[in-house]
């Protein structure tokens, strides 16, 4: 008995099944099936097609034909489902094909909708929403970690963590993520935000400014970040209080000190060119008496 072992991701699935060399010979061998008897699989991650690629694809297809074949598992007589390459089929199908190459295989339940998943979070066109989606359903199905994850499709721990974070988003900016609207990047940045309300807000601001990914993760951190507390004025003693008030009896106007018994400043307010005469004179007869003070020392 052999294992075959294909590394990380799909092939490390396809590995996972002991198989005589008869019986692998025989799963690793393209049969023509008709078309109208493969059927999609339930557990398919992928729930958009692009109408555009698909007919791209058809019409290839109709040139050239179905040069790699779809993975099948057989269900019952002319009964088979598909487990890789729905996108093929599909084409296949709009192409006016009524057979397709296909290897049929034999795998567990459980392995036909790991393998399907991982299939389709292999490929570049799944939108995020999707293959969070996709990642999520390994993880709670299998009760995998993050890191397991990771390995088995080919990414970072990080980066699968990322996409889970896209999940946590409010269901509007999901949508717009799903639909291409609002990138990736963009909406990481909207984690940080918990008001489903302000997510969607902030979210049509990136999108109708056309902030880049930098500058939407500055405005989201500023509205984020509380405001820094004001630094409280130094203690100020009673005496320093009881000369405040004497200064401003004597001046006859707001005096305001900012500071302590050891630094800081005063400020004496005026009103009008009166209080500023005012205050002029005061400082004069100060003046006068600093000096007949100073004489007589």
């Amino acid at each position: 008995m052999a294992k075959h072992g294909l590394g990380r991701g799909l092939g490390a699935l396809f590995g996972d099944i002991d198989l005589n060399e008869d019986a692998a010979e025989e799963q690793n061998i393209a049969k023509e099936i008709p078309i109208a008897d493969i059927h999609p699989n339930e557990n398919q991650p992928r729930k958009k097609f692009d109408d555009a690629a698909m007919l791209e694809l058809a019409n290839s297809i109709r040139l050239h034909g179905v040069i790699s074949p779809v993975i099948l598992v057989k269900r019952g007589a002319d009964d088979y489902m598909l487990i890789a390459g729905e996108r093929r089929w599909r084409a296949a199908k709009k192409a006016g094909l009524t057979t397709m190459p296909a290897i049929v295989r034999d795998y567990t339940d459980q392995q036909i909708k790991e393998i399907s998943l991982i299939e389709n979070l292999q490929r570049e066109d799944l939108n995020p929403i999707e293959v969070a989606t996709a990642v999520k359903q390994l993880m709670d199905e299998y009760s995998y970690t993050q890191e397991q994850v990771a390995d088995r499709i080919g990414k970072s721990r990080p980066a699968v963590a990322n996409l889970l974070r896209l999940l946590t988003l409010s269901p509007a900016v999901i949508d717009l993520v799903a639909t291409g609207k609002l990138t990736e990047g963009h909406a990481r940045c909207l984690v940080a935000i918990h008001d489903p309300d302000k997510q969607l807000e902030i979210a049509k601001k990136a999108m109708n400014d056309k902030l880049t990914v930098r500058d939407f993760e500055k405005l989201v951190k500023r509205l984020t970040t509380p405001p820094a507390d004001k630094p409280k004025p130094p203690a100020q003693s009673i005496e320093l209080k009881d000369m405040v008030e004497r200064m401003q009896r004597v001046f006859s106007t707001k005096v305001s000190v900012y500071g302590n018994d050891r630094k800081g400043r005063i400020y004496i307010d005026y009103f009008s060119t009166d209080d500023l005469n005012r205050l002029h004179d005061l400082l004069e007869v100060l003046e006068h008496y600093k000096q007949e003070h100073e004489a007589n020392s």
